[in-house]
């Protein structure tokens, strides 16, 4: 049996409905009715997660120009920064799904926790569920003084400095649920080679295969 009076407590946050929380952690493995897991409530966190990250980007760097803003705020809301967020808050340990593969799915933490943020928006107010995400994203900020560079602009000027030819990007294919789609993408630079990347929507997947295309140039991440 769930110990939802725990998991509140590593939330920081008491729903008055507790039947939200239950529903924010519960895979459609498990149960494939939209009023029982959390599809719903990923959609409305993503959202939410979206504007209270851009929000408290926009009151912590007063100088920055929208590029800037732009670059933290991809890096601070992808797949892997919101997984690194649900793994700190033990979220896969409430995972409600039929197989322990599915806990550990970087897609599904994900969700989860966006589901979270839903879940507590609809409980209490906006403000709270604006809270939270800043709580629990600000250190994040905070260890990354510098924006973070964005691996297409990178990419694009190693290739120059190489004398290679321009990145070519190319959607190989989408594929998931309509709700949940998973982009593939592909970069390619003649005389090098291709690689693919995928991502929750194009830009993301593009960022992926460009990462992994300097890797092979001898760049790595950061």
């Amino acid at each position: 049996m769930t110990d939802f009076k725990q998991l509140e407590q590593k939330l920081g946050y008491a729903f008055n409905n507790e039947k939200l929380l239950r529903q924010a952690v519960t895979h459609s493995s498990y149960s494939t009715s939209v009023s029982e897991n959390y599809e719903r409530l990923e959609f409305l966190g993503d959202r939410v997660l979206g504007v209270a990250v851009a929000s408290l980007l926009y009151r912590m760097f007063p100088r920055e120009p929208e590029g800037n803003l732009s670059q933290r705020h991809t890096a601070l809301v992808c797949k892997e920064t919101v997984a690194e967020v649900a793994r700190h808050l033990e979220l896969d340990k409430y995972i409600i799904c039929t197989g322990d593969d599915i806990r550990e799915n970087e897609n599904v933490l994900c969700d989860v926790c966006e589901a979270v943020i839903g879940a507590i928006f609809i409980d209490s107010h906006c403000e709270r569920a604006v809270d939270f995400v800043n709580e629990h994203w600000r250190e994040l900020i905070d260890k990354n003084v510098a924006p973070p560079k964005d691996g297409k602009t990178l990419l694009q000027e190693v290739a120059h400095v190489l004398k290679h030819d321009f990145p070519v990007y190319k959607t190989e294919e989408r594929t998931g649920a309509e709700h949940e789609p998973t982009f593939h993408v592909s970069v390619s630079i003649e005389g090098v080679g291709k690689e693919f990347g995928e991502g929750r929507n194009k830009k993301l997947a593009e960022q992926d295969a460009a990462w992994k295309m300097l890797e092979r140039l001898g760049y790595k991440h950061g």
